[in-house]
């Protein structure tokens, strides 16, 4: 307990004594003063109106101390305490939206600014559910719609098959195709969402190791080469790098940054003939991976978002690409876990070019 405090329950506690004490000292005395009114009539007129004044006097001054520690109770006890009880009330019936405001920086004002710190975490933690809940509402509507748009297109094509509308061998083929490539695109969702579910409980599994770039890289394109082809688009690869750099990385997971930046190329390729180049550059301590397609490009607006979880360019929804909006999030989670970090730049009509920084591994030679 404060001083402050302690000396104000003090000044209260002797400033009452005297109240009580005048109480008893006059039911004691009413007897006396009876038994002494005639000898108080012999007195002079003057002695007389100095005792009254005094009586006056002191009646005034126990009204004035007991007005006085009222006003204080008041102030510093009751009216702060009436406020917790109103914002009690408030944050019982649902609202946050308030002040508790701080006047006395005493035992009693330190509560009322411990309420009001657990007033605005409480509403921190209301507006993240909030948040949480459109968020996850978003994500639903967007799972439903990029499982029914392949699946719809897969029964489609199988529906077409049986019913013999793939009557040449290249008609066969290409529906085959469709179907392996529509498949392949709900898979890569159904991944994108289990590992999804793994960055929310920060549960992911890194198996750091040192990587060959040349090597690497080289394997990650031809494994991409090969669904290049089979949508028609055209895959450029350029290496820069000396063939005994190395990085510190997860294989898997960089993998899966590769294949997600690459789908995400090719799910916005507008041209006749798509196409996805893929430089790797030596820029000192650092390797620096560029992959550019022809796409349609982003808008300057939306650039500065395109990381964001669950942020989409098309939010209407009306192409038929799709897209969970958690797969470029998910890529920025893995490379900022490597210590690196990625950007976009684009141009509409143009293209998009995306850039991956990773530090290389050097030794460290100890003399």
């Amino acid at each position: 307990m404060k001083l402050k405090t302690r000396l104000a329950i003090a000044f209260l506690s002797f400033s009452l004594l005297p109240i009580v004490f005048v109480g008893m000292v006059l039911s004691m005395g009413r007897l006396f003063v009876l038994q002494q009114f005639n000898q108080f009539d012999k007195m002079g007129p003057e002695v007389r109106a100095l005792i009254m004044q005094m009586l006056i006097t002191g009646v005034m001054m126990l009204v004035f101390v007991c007005a006085a520690l009222t006003i204080w109770v008041y102030r510093s006890i009751l009216r702060p305490l009436s406020k917790l009880q109103e914002a009690t009330r408030k944050i019982r019936d649902g609202n946050l939206d308030f002040t508790l405001e701080v006047e006395d920086d005493d035992e009693i004002g330190e509560l009322c600014q411990d309420f009001e710190e657990m007033r605005i975490r409480l509403k921190e933690n209301a507006e993240e559910k909030l948040q949480y809940d459109q968020e996850n509402k978003e994500l639903l509507r967007n799972i439903s719609h990029d499982l029914k748009t392949p699946i719809t297109a897969i029964k489609g094509y199988v529906e077409g098959i049986m019913d013999g509308v793939a009557s040449s061998p290249e008609k066969l083929d290409k529906y085959i195709r469709t179907i392996y490539n529509k498949a392949n695109d709900m898979d890569r969702l159904i991944d994108e969402l289990t590992f999804y579910s793994k960055i929310e409980t920060n549960k992911i599994p890194y198996t750091f190791s040192r990587i060959n770039v040349n090597r690497y890289f080289g394997d990650c394109v031809e494994e991409v080469g090969l669904d290049m082809d089979s949508r028609n688009i055209e895959l450029g690869y350029f290496n820069y790098v000396n063939d005994d750099v190395e990085v510190i990385a997860d294989g898997e997971q960089m993998k899966r940054v590769i294949n997600n930046i690459i789908s995400n190329s090719v799910k916005y390729i507008d041209k006749p003939r798509g196409i996805i180049n893929i430089r790797i550059k030596d820029i000192g301590d650092f390797i620096q991976i560029e992959i550019e397609d022809n796409g349609r490009g982003i808008a300057a607006k939306d650039l500065p978002c395109i990381f964001d979880r669950f942020y989409r360019t098309d939010s209407s929804r009306n192409s038929s690409q799709g897209g969970s909006g958690i797969g470029l999030s998910i890529v920025r989670k893995i490379v900022e876990d490597h210590g690196g970090r990625i950007w976009a730049t684009s141009r509409e009509g143009i293209g998009t070019e995306m850039h991956l920084v990773l530090r290389k591994y050097q030794e460290v030679i100890q003399e």
